[in-house]
């Protein structure tokens, strides 16, 4: 691991593009570096790399194979304690603020405009001596079963994250995606019970993707909702695979799912407007996605695309980490526990910064 962090801090002092990557529950950390500093895009996602694409689904960045060294490396293990809680102290302006956004989704969903919208918030918080590397590993013994990343670009800049939440992984012409929504905190062995409100909202997810990729695959099993940890936090799952029709490509399977409902709402072209007049900030890549994009498998033939939602991440510039939270808004949502579940979100960047 030396030397491949050694590699990272000098690709970073050449102010050139790279990602680093490790998927859920592996131990292998993996690298790519460009060899320049040229904005590459997917545009027909037949290229093969790493993408990068922002919530509104434009600028989707390509950092190429055929441009790039790959570099790997074993992790190894000190995990490190998953459930020491923080306290956050109340910025009073932020919670109201907050909240009034809440009530004006609650509202649009009352008068019948929405079933349902994902409302964020961005967080600034100053930084003193970041250190990418040791953040980076943090991230990685803290939050093992999340896809944990952190990806740079000169003309772009500094994310990182530790995601829940797979958008799609396709093998040839299979497929996998997950339909997940609902948070709550952990509490020790206490069983997790969810509420009407949290159960419908993962449904309204699940609905969604199985009525949108009906006309693009076929052979389509779903498993029941179940809880699934993440972190401190637990969420409601649903596993969904299939096959890709023949006539189908990767490109369209992934327009129908971004932005899913776990990220923007119903019906998806209302929720996204919405968001985009009353958020009040620009996303950028919060809950866009990321992930390789046309690997070759093991097997002669085989290419593999591995898609992530990029949630519990934040942006690093000017000495300060930028942190992206949001919430699922629906009729029987309450502004003041919607807030609670934002900062409970929030913890997960936080407690990698260090800050209490």
């Amino acid at each position: 691991m030396i030397d491949f962090f050694i590699k990272v801090k000098q690709q970073k002092a050449k102010n050139l593009p790279f990602v680093l990557y490790r998927k859920p529950n592996n131990i292998k950390l993996i690298g790519f570096f460009q060899n320049n500093d040229h904005l590459y895009f997917a545009e027909n996602f037949e290229e093969t790399g790493f993408v990068f694409a922002p919530f509104d689904g434009s600028q989707m960045i390509l950092i190429p194979r055929n441009q790039s060294v790959k570099w790997e490396t074993l992790i190894t293990s000190s995990k490190e304690n998953e459930d020491s809680d923080f306290i956050d102290s109340e910025d009073i302006q932020a919670k109201e603020d907050f909240e009034m956004l809440v009530q004006k989704g609650i509202d649009a969903i009352a008068k019948g405009t929405l079933k349902k919208v994902v409302l964020s918030r961005k967080e600034i918080v100053g930084l003193s001596n970041f250190d990418l590397v040791s953040i980076f590993e943090k991230l990685i013994q803290n939050y093992p079963t999340a896809f944990c990343y952190c990806w740079f670009h000169p003309k772009i800049g500094l994310w990182m994250g530790a995601t829940p939440e797979r958008l799609l992984k396709a093998n040839t012409n299979t497929f996998y995606t997950m339909s997940l929504a609902g948070t709550q905190k952990l509490q020790g062995n206490k069983e997790v019970v969810w509420e009407k409100k949290e159960i419908e909202e993962q449904q309204f997810v699940t609905d969604f993707i199985l009525d949108n990729l009906k006309e693009l695959t076929s052979e389509v099993s779903v498993s029941s909702p179940y809880t699934a940890q993440a972190g401190t936090l637990a969420h409601i799952k649903t596993d969904i695979e299939g096959v890709i029709n023949d006539n189908s490509s990767l490109k369209e399977v992934v327009s129908v799912l971004h932005p899913t409902p776990a990220v923007c709402g119903l019906p998806k072209e209302v929720a996204k407007n919405f968001i985009l007049e009353h958020e009040g900030y620009d996303r950028e890549y919060y809950t866009g996605f990321l992930g390789e994009l046309n690997k070759e498998g093991f097997n002669k033939g085989e290419i593999k695309s591995d898609l992530y939602v990029n949630l519990r991440c934040m942006q690093i510039k000017d000495n300060q980490a930028h942190l992206y939270v949001g919430c699922g808004i629906t009729k029987d949502s309450i502004p003041e526990k919607e807030w609670r579940e934002s900062v409970n979100k929030s913890m997960t960047m936080k407690k990698i910064l260090d800050l209490k």
